[in-house]
């Protein structure tokens, strides 16, 4: 049997690169090689590619070139912005956050206390069955010693999104630093800096069908800020290191077709998801939708399937060739599922059979057509199977369901 056609809606988990930005590139490996920091001009036409890349990245952000700076990754723009907030103003070791963060801030904040010598501490800002938050306890949790917010814009595994304005807005008027993860929003819906008073924004390049290994942090003007990265003058002394020029490039690239393609994500792309997820929803009993049904990104769809496991549902997607993402993770031999489904307080017999499809410009109705026929009898043939599906009564009322030790 010949492997199938491969189907990717993995898209929030990185995407292809698109042949325009690869052209767009490819000079660079070659022929037009120089340090754009060279005097020369065979440096210096470089130089204005980057340059020009940094226009491109503004643009689509509204927010100005010098506003930009290129990273390696969304990871070390997040580390960037959040270790900047404290260094310049010590006297404040308080941050703010929510329990749905990426693990590129998660993690971070959660290891603070231990990276500084016990200095911060963080407020984990729980979020509705919806995935939404409540505005009132988030101004609440702001303290005389917050020295930044940093809150995603969009969820990247159930896509909703956060009122970023609102919130940049309610940090400014208490002189609060405050800083987006928007790696998963930056292109799918728009984003203007210019009314959004945002001080720090982190983007990475995969995400938007750039390569792998570039970043951005937008750090507004007049904003106080300190580097992570030390080293030569690179990025006006902001960030060390010669520049990635070839990726940086195919960003610049992405961003102008981004913005092209912005209508698109949220017609066709939405429409497709919408059917998508309309259709598994009417074909397989027992699924539910994560996430808030209008608040979220147009490519986005995450949904739960009853008692059975993600990971199942997975390999055999994948021998149809269908490419998706599961919500939940097997670790050293125990199955915890996604913490963004926890903080939502999604059902245990739920949030372990979570499957994110995260759909692009360059999927098709067809491809959606033949995960409608292909995934319900997945879901059948793995109820018939598991123990759960048998005693969903059981489980419904309360009972113990006896298999996996959680006490339920």
């Amino acid at each position: 049997m010949s492997q199938p056609k491969t189907i990717y809606m993995d898209n929030n988990a990185t995407t292809r690169v698109a042949p325009e930005v690869l052209e767009t590139m490819l000079p660079y490996f070659s022929e037009l090689y120089g340090n754009p920091s060279s005097m020369h001009s065979f440096g210096d036409q470089v130089g204005g590619a980057v340059k020009k890349a940094r226009q491109q990245v503004a643009d689509l952000l509204g927010a100005q070139p010098e506003e930009i700076i290129f990273t390696s990754c969304g990871t070390e723009s997040d580390s960037t912005a959040i270790f900047s907030a404290l260094q310049v103003a010590p006297e404040k070791r308080h941050i703010v956050t929510t329990r749905v963060e990426h693990p590129a801030v998660k993690n971070l904040c959660e290891n603070l206390d231990r990276l500084t010598g016990h200095k911060h501490r963080v407020t984990q800002l729980p979020v509705e069955s919806d995935g939404t938050l409540d505005l009132k306890r988030y101004e609440e949790a702001l303290a005389d010693d917050t020295a930044i917010v940093s809150v995603m814009w969009a969820n990247n595994e159930t896509g909703v999104i956060f009122p970023i304005d609102e919130m940049a807005k309610i940090a400014k008027s208490r002189g609060i630093l405050f800083h987006t993860d928007a790696v998963q929003a930056v292109g799918k819906i728009p984003i203007n800096l210019a009314e959004t008073p945002v001080d720090f924004l982190s983007v990475s390049g995969h995400k938007l069908h750039a390569p792998k290994g570039v970043g951005v942090l937008y750090v507004r003007k007049r904003t106080p800020f300190m580097p992570f990265l030390m080293g030569g003058h690179q990025e006006r002394g902001r960030r060390g290191g010669t520049e990635n020029v070839t990726s940086i490039i195919g960003m610049g690239k992405a961003c102008e077709l981004a913005a092209n393609n912005m209508r698109r994500e949220n017609t066709t792309v939405r429409l497709l998801r919408d059917k998508l997820e309309n259709g598994l929803l009417k074909r397989v009993p027992n699924t539910l939708l994560n996430g808030h049904k209008e608040e979220r990104l147009p490519n986005t769809t995450n949904v739960s399937f009853e008692y059975v496991e993600g990971e199942a549902i997975l390999l055999h997607l994948d021998r149809y060739g269908i490419c998706a993402s599961s919500g939940s993770a097997c670790t050293s031999g125990s199955l915890e599922p996604s913490h963004v489904l926890r903080a939502m307080g999604v059902p245990f017999t739920a949030a372990h059979g979570s499957i994110r499809f995260s759909l692009s410009v360059y999927n098709t109705e067809d491809e959606v057509d033949y995960i409608l026929e292909k995934l319900p009898p997945v879901i059948a043939k793995l109820r018939e199977m598991s123990p759960f599906w048998a005693d969903r009564d059981k489980i419904a009322g309360g009972g113990s369901c006896g298999s996996c030790g959680c006490g339920k």
